[in-house]
Parts: C-alpha cells; sequence; structure tokens
C-alpha cells in the first residue's frame, strides 16, 4: 500500500499553473520556429560544404576578412558569426535567465532545485565522460566543455519535426534546464576560454555595462541611445579577451522582468518579443551556416569513432547527457520531499533526458574556442558534434514516438473545455462558477436525453399500435 504523502510534499514535473502555461506556449512557438531554421542552415552549410562545385566557395566566403582593424575588429565572418551574432542570441539567454529568476520557476528555491541539479549533472556527466574516454584513449582533455551544452532550439525543432505532444510539465522542464545550462556554459566560457587579458579594455567594457545599467534604471528610453552603447561594450568585452557573448548575456541581465503595476508586459518581456526573432530568425541560423560546414565522408566519420577526442564528445553527448540530466532528477526526487507526477513515469523522463543529448549552438562554439590554432581538430570536433546530435535525435525520436500515445492523453486532457469558458478545466476545479456552468450543462444535456427518450417511447408505442392493428385483421374471418 502506498504511503499517503505528507502536505508538504511536492510533484515532480507536476502541472503549470496557467499564466506559467501560456508563457511556456509561447516561448515554445517561437523556439520551435527557430529550431526549424536552424536545421535548414545545419544542412545547407554541410550541402554547401561538401559539394565539390560549391565547397571552394563556403571556405572563401567563411575566410572572407572586414571590419575597421584600428579598433581590433577586423574579423572573418565565420568568426563575426561566432563572437558578433551570437551575442544577441547570449542577449535573449540572459533575458530568458532573468525572467526564471524573478518570475519564473527559478525564483522558488525549492522548484529551482529540480532544473538546477539536473542541468549541473547533464554538464558534469558528459565532462566526466568526454575525460574518461580521452584519459584512457590519451586524448587531449582541452575538450572537456564541448558535450555539456544543450541545444534547446535544436531539441524542440526535433520535437515539432517527429511530431511529439509533450506534456506542458515536460516541456516547461526542458526549457527551464536549458536555460540553466546556458548560464553554466557562460560560466565556463568566460572562466575557462578567456585569453589573456587586457584590463583597459576590460575597464572600459565594465564602464559601459554600469552606464547601460544605469539607463535603465532611470527610465531612459530609445534604441538609439542603447543599441550603440551596446556595440560599444561588445567591442570593448571582444578586446579585453573575454568572449564576446558574455556582453550580451550581462545586459541581458541587466533588464527588468518583473512587472510594475499598470504594466501589462515588463521592459525585459517586451525586448525579448522585439528582439527573439532576430536571434532565431537570423543570428543562430547564419552562425550556424558558417560552423557546421565540415567536410563529410565515410572516412571523416570513421574517425569521429576512433579519435579519442570526437569519440569523448559523441559519447559525452548521447550517454553522458542522458544518465546526467535523468540521475539528476532521480536524485532529486530520491533525497527531498519531491515525488514524480502521478501522470508522468520515469519513462518520460528518461526520453527528454536523451533529447537533451542535441548539443549543437554552444557546443560548436565552445569546440572552436577549445582547439583554437588547430583547424583539423576543431573540424574533427564539429562532425563528432554533428554525429553525436543525430545520434541522440534518432534515439530520442524513437523513444518519444513509443511515449506518443500517453503524451496525446494528456495534452487532450490540458487542453478540455467543456463549459468553453476559454480557460481548461483542469484550472478550473476550485471555481465554484465551474461546476455551476458545468451542472447546467448537464442539466440541459439531460434534458434532450429525457426529450428524446419521450419521443422514442412514442414512436415505439406508435409502431406496437399499427403492428397489433395488422395482427387482428389478419386473425378475422375470410
Amino acid at each position: 500500500m502506498t504511503a499517503p504523502r505528507t502536505p508538504d510534499s511536492r510533484k515532480v514535473l507536476g502541472r503549470l499553473t496557467l499564466p506559467e502555461r501560456t508563457f511556456i506556449t509561447d516561448a515554445l512557438r517561437t523556439e520551435t520556429v527557430g529550431g526549424v531554421l536552424l536545421l535548414l542552415a545545419a544542412v545547407a552549410a554541410l550541402i554547401w560544404a561538401n559539394v565539390p562545385a560549391l565547397s571552394d566557395s563556403y571556405e572563401s566566403v567563411s575566410d572572407f576578412h572586414f571590419g575597421p582593424g584600428a579598433l581590433g575588429l577586423n574579423l572573418s565572418v565565420a568568426h563575426w558569426a561566432a563572437d558578433g551574432l551570437l551575442a544577441i542570441f547570449f542577449f535573449v539567454a540572459g533575458i530568458e535567465l532573468k525572467r526564471e529568476l524573478v518570475a519564473g520557476d527559478l525564483r522558488d528555491p525549492k522548484a529551482a532545485a529540480l532544473p538546477v541539479v539536473a542541468a549541473l549533472c547533464g554538464m558534469a556527466a558528459p565532462a566526466l565522460v568526454y575525460t574518461l574516454t580521452n584519459g584512457i584513449g590519451g586524448g587531449s582533455l582541452a575538450g572537456w566543455a564541448v558535450p555539456t551544452a544543450t541545444d534547446i532550439a535544436f531539441a524542440l525543432a526535433v520535437l515539432a519535426v517527429i511530431g511529439t505532444s509533450l506534456p506542458s510539465a515536460l516541456r516547461a522542464f526542458l526549457l527551464t534546464l536549458a536555460v540553466v545550462d546556458d548560464l553554466f556554459a557562460i560560466l565556463i566560457i568566460a572562466v575557462f576560454f578567456t585569453a589573456d587579458l587586457n584590463f583597459a579594455a576590460l575597464g572600459g567594457a565594465a564602464a559601459g555595462l554600469a552606464l547601460f545599467w544605469l539607463l535603465l534604471r532611470k527610465g531612459v528610453r530609445g534604441w538609439y541611445v542603447y543599441v550603440p552603447l551596446a556595440l560599444v561594450v561588445w567591442g570593448l568585452m571582444y578586446n579585453s579577451g573575454i568572449h564576446a557573448t558574455i556582453a550580451g548575456v550581462a545586459m541581458g541581465l541587466m533588464l527588468r522582468c518583473h512587472r510594475h503595476e499598470g504594466e501589462e508586459h515588463s521592459p525585459g518581456e517586451t525586448i525579448e518579443h522585439l528582439v527573439r526573432p532576430l536571434s532565431a530568425g537570423l543570428a543562430v541560423p547564419l552562425f550556424a551556416l558558417f560552423s557546421a560546414g565540415v567536410a563529410v565522408s565515410g572516412e571523416a566519420l570513421a574517425e569521429v569513432f576512433t579519435q579519442p577526442e570526437t569519440l569523448g564528445v559523441v559519447l559525452g553527448l548521447v550517454v553522458g547527457k542522458m544518465l546526467g540530466i535523468f540521475g539528476g532528477t532521480w536524485l532529486t526526487a530520491r533525497f527531498t520531499k519531491a515525488s514524480l507526477s502521478d501522470d508522468l513515469a520515469w519513462a518520460d523522463v528518461f526520453a527528454v533526458a536523451t533529447l537533451a543529448g542535441i548539443g549543437f549552438t554552444v557546443s560548436l562554439l565552445i569546440g572552436e574556442l577549445a582547439f583554437e590554432g588547430d583547424a583539423a581538430m576543431t573540424d574533427s570536433v564539429k562532425a563528432a558534434v554533428l554525429t553525436g546530435s543525430l545520434i541522440a535525435t534518432a534515439v530520442a525520436a524513437v523513444l518519444l514516438k513509443v511515449r506518443n500515445a500517453k503524451y496525446r492523453r494528456l495534452i487532450e486532457e490540458e487542453e478540455r473545455d467543456e463549459d468553453l469558458s476559454g480557460v481548461p478545466d483542469v484550472y478550473e476545479q476550485d471555481d465554484p462558477a465551474y461546476h455551476l456552468r458545468m451542472a447546467a450543462i448537464h442539466e440541459r444535456k439531460a434534458a434532450e436525453h429525457r426529450r428524446l427518450a419521450q419521443e422514442k417511447a412514442a414512436e415505439r408505442d406508435a409502431l406496437a399500435e399499427v403492428t397489433g392493428g395488422a395482427s387482428d385483421q389478419q386473425d378475422g374471418p375470410a
């Protein structure tokens, strides 16, 4: 017999509140569109780099340099995509993180424990798998951070392609997990992949960020103020030796993401709504276009599984991510008062943990930073990231398809609105007005069934009389 739960026990991945569910739905819609564009850009890059007639032009475009050399910004197209455009992506990630910290799951330490522990375990396990693989195989340990990142846009695009109806709680878990994952990936980039520091440029970037924060607090408005300032901060951050994308994160974290009285949307939500299409529709796909173009051949794919560095990346993404996230979630439920939602099974969590093994945007970026100066190894690591992500996609697709019937049933329950109030019924169970509306609906249905019953009874009696009359005539004298 199952022991009763204590009043303060919590459900792991339980049903979301309606406002949070609405936000998650809107965010997923945007992320999914961006993810599809990301998939298309990656495919285009592979075709462009591998068709013999086009491969030379891919290298020429990627290596084309432009920009003000006097400011230290005469960069290649690929470099601009990785350091410049990705700053927009990380700016949006910073806003998402800020929102989660002040208005989402991460504002409550108890609720935050699950995605934080799962994300930490989901980064530590791949790093450990990579380190063990290369320690045994005698490879370089420089790429330990490559398989630690999850590409949420790519993962959600896979969900859209395979048509799986994940319940909102699991989708929210995947999104929150990715936000925390992004935070730690940013910290890894800042701490472990920082070159020699230029303290003058770093001081200028810090001063620019302080001015950015002050203008926000003073309520100064106007893109013509913030966009030029952001470009200056980015340029100074790039020249400081710290990866320039950190500037984007810092500015995103400074935006206010809680609403004041009378506000329909906070400034952070408004700016995120404006910038997200630029990030998802332009910045990230262009980065993928100039980062995913690696030569693919039978020999190159074979080397992915024979070199310890590339094998470590593949195993880290496919095995490490899966075990880390699933294990972290299970440990949280095992050693806290939390328990898994009754609507879900651990197989559902396992499928999502496998899906998180899709590493792309940040993994490719870290791969370039980890093996900077070694073009051959950089390309091999990129091929390993693509291979690992493809394997994780295939495994997750199978697992999610197996669970698809249950997902459909859960999503139907979440969407049911029998009283036509515009709010799903599961969110109105404590509202007396809902039950009165349902009672009226059932009373109308009962009255309709009683009317139909009377009509059918009258029709049956009439038919019996007709049949009986005909029988009497047949029994009479000839």
